[in-house]
């Protein structure tokens, strides 16, 4: 069956050169400029090789990065929010350009890809911090990355990539947008709502996932960033078996999981309409889109960067050039006296409302208690107990940021 969201820009870029050509591109360049990616870097990478970021078919030269930056659009017009770029040193960049050629290499000297250079620039990255994040305010994780962090110059050309990056670890929940579409063909699914996530999910995370499945008549992709996310969030090695431990809560046959390479921005409103191009790539017909989505938190002065719902109002705005339908969502609390999960502005006057802060749990699970059901499934607690048991042992934390929405 044919999953009804096209690609974004009508068509799945696939940069992975083929064998011969990819052994004679790796034999040249042995003999070039190098770089060795950043691990955000990595993360672009491969959603441009295997296309997740269609319709790029590389890193944006500067008529492209400049619309994007002022306009969310390319620079033939496509809605695109985020600028994807490839930052290197001056001299990497001055090395490259005189050689015409660029191998991208990882952490290993593996190398992934190789660039045949036209052209870099300095961009003006204090202009690009207001524009893609709203503020220049290095209290905002994305902000801070970009302006302290990121090299001077941009490069770009011609990208060829000779294999994917490697992973060592949850190899059967790594799909391509290829496969992932393949396997909803398989399994029948015409329609599938995507659910994205950067924490553990609770009790709150599957009741809301659940009613958007069911009111949608659709199937539920589980879509976690196992990429580069906030920094302090709780490690995907802990995440993932947590995701798992979830999965038979859900009706059989209605729930898959997969793995999302992707390195977040926490742009907010931007990231959002960027999360739902994304998933359209992968063949969701629709995408769950909640409070403060892909929001930071709060400025150094206690200000929200983002309104709590300003996702979800660009993101609706722009829902017909998305092929992927919103699906939107209100924070939702857990009502003592009802006994269950209800959006916060229906809860009932002068009802109790239960929550258990980040720093309760944590002290919760180091205390070996057991969480109370209505606030975390019994398989989710078992193995958040069981990784901070194990976590405790190798004298590291869980570290800091769990929360329920």
């Amino acid at each position: 069956m044919t999953i009804s969201a096209p690609p974004h820009g009508g068509r799945l870029v696939d940069l992975l050169a083929p064998p011969d050509r990819a052994s004679e591109l790796k034999q040249r360049a042995r003999k070039s400029p190098s770089w060795q990616l950043t691990r955000r870097q990595l993360c672009d990478l491969e959603l441009l090789a295997c296309g997740g970021f269609s319709p790029l078919e590389g890193f944006m030269g500067r008529n492209d990065y400049l619309a994007v930056r002022d306009s969310m659009r390319l620079a033939d017009g496509t809605l695109w929010p985020i600028p994807v770029t490839l930052d290197v040193p001056e001299e990497i960049a001055a090395a490259a350009g005189s050689a015409g050629t660029l191998a991208l290499r990882d952490s290993n000297r593996v190398i992934l890809a190789v660039l045949h250079v036209t052209e870099s620039w300095e961009p003006d990255l204090h202009a690009e911090a207001l524009a893609v994040y709203g503020t220049a305010d290095a209290s905002h994780p994305g902000v801070a990355y970009l302006l302290r962090r990121t090299y001077r110059r941009y490069i770009i050309g011609v990208l060829e990539v000779l294999q994917l990056p490697g992973h060592r670890d949850f190899q059967s929940l790594r799909h391509t947008p290829r496969q992932l579409r393949a396997e909803f063909a398989r399994r029948d699914w015409s329609r599938v709502v995507a659910f994205q996530t950067r924490n553990p999910m609770h009790r709150a995370h599957q009741q809301l996932t659940l009613r958007a499945a069911l009111e949608q008549d659709a199937n539920l992709l589980i879509h976690p960033v196992v990429g580069v996310t906030k920094p302090g969030d709780i490690d995907p090695r802990t995440r993932v078996p947590c995701y798992r431990a979830l999965l038979p809560t859900y009706p059989e046959g209605r729930v898959m999981l997969s793995l999302l390479p992707l390195a977040m921005r926490m742009a907010g409103p931007r990231e959002a309409l960027w999360h739902a191009i994304i998933r359209g790539n992968y063949g969701a017909t629709h995408f769950i889109i909640g409070r403060d989505h892909a929001g930071p938190g709060t400025a150094a002065d206690g200000t929200p960067f983002y309104g709590p719902y300003d996702a979800q109002e660009l993101l609706c705005r722009h829902a017909p050039e998305l092929g992927v339908q919103p699906v939107p969502f209100k924070r939702v609390v857990y009502v003592e006296g009802v006994g269950a999960y209800v959006p916060e502005d229906e809860v009932p006057r002068g009802a109790r409302v239960l929550s258990i802060s980040g720093t309760l749990l944590r002290r919760w699970l180091a205390e070996g208690r057991e969480l109370p059901e209505w606030f975390s499934p019994p398989e989710v607690a078992a193995e958040l107990r069981r990784r901070h048991r194990s976590a405790n042992a190798r004298t590291a934390s869980l570290g800091p940021g769990l929360r329920v929405n």
